[in-house]
C-alpha cells in the first residue's frame, strides 16, 4: 500500500462556523497526481489552503510531513507589484537559502523550463496572462518542494500554456512529487490526472479518476449545484450538521 504524503482525518474547516469542509478523511498518496474537482463553493480552496496551513481546522487533522509549495488563485497576487520578473522567481527559493543567497539561485534555468528566459528583467505587470502563469511555475520550480499544491493553474489561460505546464506537472509527479489541484476543466481531468477527489463539502467520491467521473456521478453534482446552499447549517463539532 503506497504511504500518504498528506492524510486528512475527520477534518473541517469553517468560515463563522459554517462548513466550507466538512468531516473530510483520506489521503493523497506520495508521488500521486490528483484532481479536486466539484461545484464553486464546494470547498476546493478552502482544503488547499487548510492543507498549506493557511487556515486552521476547526475539526480533525492534517498531517503532512514534507515541505509544501502552494500556488493560490492568480486572482490573489498583485500583479502591479513592482517586481521583476527574475526577482519574483527568485523569491521561491527563499525558504531553502535564506536573505540574499536566494539571488545566487539559478532563476534563469527555471525561467527557461517555462519558456520565459529573456523576461528575466520585464515587470511581473507586463505580463500576459499565460506569461504570468508560467512565470509563477518558475518559481514552484525553485521552491522544489516534495508536495504541490494548486489552486485553479489554468484558469483563464491559452491552449499551449496549458500544454506546456502541464508537462512540467507531469516531470513533477514522475521526479516523485505529490501534486494536488483545483481544477474546472473535467476534460483535462480525465486525460492527465489518474486521481480525483470529488467534492462537495464532503468527500462524493475519491479515487481513480475513471471511477470517479461516471456520467451519472456527474449529472447529479450538475443537479445538485443547481440547488447548492451558499450558506450552509452552523457546524456542531463533532457530529453531522
Amino acid at each position: 500500500m503506497s504511504r500518504s504524503a498528506i492524510s486528512l482525518e475527520n477534518l473541517t474547516v469553517s468560515y463563522d462556523r459554517h462548513p466550507a469542509v466538512h468531516h473530510l478523511t483520506g489521503g493523497f498518496a506520495a508521488g500521486s497526481l490528483t484532481a479536486v474537482v466539484g461545484p464553486n463553493g464546494a470547498g476546493k480552496s478552502t482544503l488547499l489552503k487548510a492543507i498549506a496551513g493557511l487556515l486552521k481546522p476547526d475539526e480533525g487533522r492534517i498531517a503532512c510531513g514534507a515541505e509544501i509549495a502552494y500556488l493560490p488563485q492568480v486572482a490573489e497576487i498583485d500583479r502591479e507589484f513592482p517586481i521583476a520578473v527574475a526577482d519574483f522567481v527568485a523569491a521561491g527559493a527563499w525558504s531553502r537559502c535564506g536573505g540574499f543567497r536566494a539571488l545566487r539561485v539559478d532563476v534563469g534555468a527555471a525561467l527557461g523550463r517555462v519558456g520565459l528566459e529573456s523576461f528575466a528583467a520585464r515587470g511581473i505587470g507586463t505580463l500576459s496572462g499565460g506569461q504570468f502563469q508560467r512565470m509563477r511555475f518558475a518559481r514552484l520550480i525553485l521552491q522544489d518542494a516534495p508536495v504541490i499544491l494548486l489552486d485553479e493553474p489554468f484558469a483563464a489561460i491559452d491552449a499551449r500554456t496549458v500544454a506546456d505546464l502541464m508537462r512540467l506537472i507531469g516531470a513533477w509527479q514522475a521526479a516523485g512529487k505529490t501534486v494536488v489541484a483545483v481544477l474546472h476543466e473535467l476534460d483535462l481531468v480525465r486525460a492527465a490526472f489518474p486521481e480525483t477527489l470529488l467534492l462537495m463539502r464532503e468527500a462524493v467520491a475519491w479515487g481513480p479518476t475513471r471511477a470517479v467521473l461516471t456520467p451519472e456521478r456527474l449529472a447529479a453534482m450538475r443537479e445538485s449545484a443547481m440547488r447548492f446552499d451558499d450558506d450552509p447549517e452552523i457546524c456542531t463539532l463533532g457530529g453531522a450538521a
